[in-house]
């Protein structure tokens, strides 16, 4: 199996910009670990505050699928645009942008009184928010293709690290009052748009950017592009099946305990601050070493079936202690994101990695659209069952269906890449 062939004109070094820095790791891993850990903070209490909006278990989730699914829409529309913009006038000014859409989100959240204002902080913040997409493409502007997986793995890290200590101080301070947490990660927006602002150094040069090609920047019209990469294929049905399984999981993980277990704010961070500690560890530091040994296409796939078996586990599971060791059991399902980034970020030339990666978080949103509107139900309809019934983990098997669904077309796709390598290395008749 081989990878997708890559552009010459991606650079092999990090650039530095007239006047500026020398771009480097850890200027977008400081930014990455900041902006992560504002977001960790709030994801154990947005479900409790909408909460406070409803009067049923039912209702609470139809609304928190509502809040979810509106900052996924607007995060769709804008993410692919922002990226193109990112193209053309560097990616620290849209970052910078991103961090205000944050902070914005986080005070309008933090002073919503009903369930339709938390709705249009949401959408404020989901418009703004390409924080993601532009990293990733920062991290490809500064990194040479074969070095990529590795790299997009210590960016993962980071968004690791943010949630080992995000849910657990927002579990911690949502426990003071709900609305604190929403104060503290809008202070921690505002601290990475200073840093950004005094520390961050651009890393795409003038001479790579491009013009912004308005059509091609549209949501749909940047799904089309993602799709049409040469070496893409089925991945984007790979990535597809993998990130709407993500979603249903981040939209129904809290939720779902509570049900399940009767977690509240405090075990539901602990709980996502496991699974900070074992995605921080493995791509951080283990990754690297499984690159040495396996291809980012063995990679995907091992990691996909790794996935596929425990969110069936996270769906049987009686007791709240055995979902830590689902979690620590899934090693391999930590590695795939990074692994197919790295293969659909090498599709791309090096002055197309921030449409190219603002069309991935396109993709991701729109899947953050749909997870909502599918998980919110099934959640819903098991919402009156006795806590520990297996089958409130109805989101998880279709979570593990997803996935399964992801692992045929990898291998399908893999598989055939193979077959036409070795047909174009053949003599011909």
């Amino acid at each position: 199996m081989t990878a997708p062939q890559t552009s010459a004109a991606t650079p092999a070094a990090p650039v530095t910009p007239p006047g500026g820095r020398q771009a480097a790791m850890r200027f977008i891993m400081v930014t990455v670990l900041i902006d992560m850990l504002s977001v960790g903070l709030i994801v154990p209490v947005l479900p409790a505050l909408v909460g406070r909006f409803t009067s049923s278990p039912a209702e609470q989730t139809y609304w928190y699928g509502i809040v979810a699914g509106a900052y996924a829409i607007a995060s769709f529309v804008g993410a692919p645009l922002l990226g193109a913009l990112s193209d053309r006038y560097g990616r620290r000014p849209i970052l910078l942008l991103g961090f205000c859409g944050l902070a914005i989100n986080f005070f309008t959240t933090a002073l919503a009184t009903t369930a339709y204002t938390l709705v249009v902080s949401r959408l404020i913040g989901g418009a703004m928010q390409a924080n993601a997409a532009v990293a990733n493409a920062y991290v490809a502007d500064i990194t040479p293709p074969e070095q990529r997986a590795k790299r997009f793995g210590m960016l993962g890290a980071m968004f690791g690290i943010g949630f080992i200590l995000g849910p657990v101080l927002g579990g911690i301070l949502g426990g003071v009052d709900l609305q604190l947490p929403f104060f503290v990660a809008g202070g921690l927006a505002l601290t990475n748009l200073a840093y950004g602002y005094f520390v961050l150094p651009e890393s795409l040069p003038a001479d790579r950017r491009r013009v912004v090609d308005w059509r091609r920047a549209n949501p749909l019209s940047s799904l089309k592009q993602l799709a049409a990469l040469k070496g893409v294929g089925l991945l984007f049905g790979v990535l597809a099946c993998a990130a709407l399984a993500q979603f249903t999981l981040y939209t129904t993980w809290v939720l779902y305990a509570t049900f399940k277990f009767g977690w509240g704010p405090s075990q539901n961070g602990w709980s996502l601050f496991a699974i900070g500690v074992v995605s921080a560890v493995v791509q951080g530091g283990l990754l690297g070493r499984l690159l040495k040994i396996f291809t980012p296409q063995k990679l995907a796939v091992l990691g996909l079936v790794s996935s596929t078996a425990a969110f069936i586990g996270f769906g049987l599971v009686t007791e709240g202690w055995m979902m830590y060791l689902v979690i620590v059991a899934n090693l391999l399902g930590n590695t795939v994101g990074a692994a197919l980034q790295s293969l659909v970020s090498s599709a791309a030339s090096g002055s197309e990695q921030g449409q190219t990666m603002g069309s991935i978080s396109g993709l991701n949103s729109l899947m953050a659209v749909v997870a909502p509107l599918m998980a919110a139900p099934l959640l819903a309809a098991v919402s009156h069952l006795p806590a520990g019934d297996w089958r409130i983990g109805a989101p998880m098997y279709f979570c593990a269906a997803l996935q399964a669904l992801a692992l045929v077309l990898a291998v399908t796709h893999f598989r055939s890449a193979r077959r036409l390598k070795l047909a174009a290395a053949s003599p011909s008749a």
